[in-house]
């Protein structure tokens, strides 16, 4: 196999490509983030159809080709779980074989007492909530007391909710890494997360100035073996909060897909050896959880006009790979994640397409990283 010198592995938040065999034990079953997608009349796709995605095992809405550009698999997750954290770490190599802690009644009074001692603030809330109505329901209190919102939701999250005009951003995040400092062990949440809002009782809203916290990998990721080999490991979007720096050499957060998007086509001019781990969140963010199935179509068609621009301007020693971390279907009953496979892309110029079938295991995209890039 040839040494490839650079490899873009872009992992579109959320989209999932049909339910997992497990899917009804995590409430998620019949869940198809892209059959919704595509239900919406409003997804344009050439670029990603070209590449196989229709080909791909148990996608049936969209048309196959017959010379696909690209390598196509659909792939299941072996981790107990269905959200960023876990669907990133098994990306990179980590299996997680118990589930990371939720709170469907609420952080333990033990945990709430000792954030709001350490930050000097009280707390509202402290519910599963969704993150658009916690605001709503709670922003005039916390304006008029100071109160934290505290809130979390079927993923093992504690995030923190304030009006950017009361606490500061860096204030913000500074009670973040108070709470993470705190859910470690049996409360070892995967992410903190910082929300900020503006706006007034009625009109709120939530910023692009979201951070998260996550845990330190447990053991070495197919980021830290490309970076020990003395490779670049590039991080845009919010790869950095997810692995907690662990592994990268830079990163880059960005506030949109399309900032995402930007910087990556940035990076491709640059000269570096290694990988460019990017994530585009909008998909799960403003599409996914908030139930815009039109949205997520429209979001995704950019993508693809995007990504015939991008593929142009790789070199002969370049790869991207294309994937996804789990679901988040927007037609569903909930506004959860939902357990799917995901589909897995790679193009080359020149490369030869192959159909990898179903994989088990999203490890599989980080040991093929190290294969190609020889280590």
């Amino acid at each position: 196999m040839k040494k490839m010198k650079r490899i873009f592995l872009i992992v579109l938040d959320s989209f999932g490509i049909g339910e997992a065999p497990d899917a009804a034990d995590f409430g998620d079953a019949g869940a198809n983030t892209l059959n919704s997608v595509y239900s919406s009349g409003h997804l344009e796709i050439p670029n990603l159809i070209a590449m196989g995605l229709g080909n791909t095992d148990g996608v049936t809405c969209l048309e196959k080709t017959a010379s696909p550009t690209a390598s196509y698999a659909r792939l299941r997750e072996k981790s107990r779980g269905k959200d960023t954290t876990t669907g990133h770490w098994e990306i990179a190599g980590i299996i997680s074989e118990k589930p990371m802690p939720t709170y469907p009644e609420g952080f333990p009074r033990e945990i709430m007492d000792e954030f709001e001692r350490r930050t000097a603030r009280g707390t509202l809330c402290n519910l599963p909530y969704s993150g658009t109505d916690v605001i709503r329901d709670f922003g005039e209190e916390h304006l008029k007391t100071g109160k934290l919102i505290v809130y979390t939701s079927a993923d093992s999250v504690f995030q923190i909710a304030a009006h950017e005009e009361l606490v500061s951003n860096e204030e913000l995040y500074r009670y973040c890494r108070i709470a993470r400092e705190l859910l470690v062990g049996e409360h070892g949440v995967g992410r903190v997360i910082a929300r900020p809002f503006v706006g007034t009782p009625g009109d709120f809203r939530r910023t692009a100035n979201r951070r998260d916290f996550s845990l330190i990998p447990p053991e070495k990721t197919a980021l830290d073996r490309v970076k020990d080999s003395g490779l670049d490991v590039i991080g845009v979007g919010k790869i950095g909060d997810i692995f907690a720096m662990a592994g990268l050499t830079e990163s880059y957060p960005t506030h949109s897909n399309d900032e995402g998007m930007e910087k990556t086509s940035e990076l491709v001019k640059r000269d570096f050896s290694g990988l460019c781990f990017v994530n585009l969140v909008d998909f799960d963010m403003l599409y996914g959880h908030r139930q815009d199935a039109r949205g997520y179509a429209e979001a995704l068609s950019r993508f693809d006009l995007w990504l015939g621009g991008f593929m142009n301007e790789l070199g002969d020693d370049d790869l991207v790979m294309i994937t996804a971390d789990h679901g988040c279907d927007p037609s569903d009953a909930s506004t959860d994640h939902t357990r799917e496979y995901v589909p897995f892309l790679i193009y080359g110029k020149g490369r030869a397409s192959e159909n990898m079938g179903t994989l088990d295991g999203f490890f599989h995209i980080g040991e093929r990283v190290c294969r190609e890039l020889g280590v």
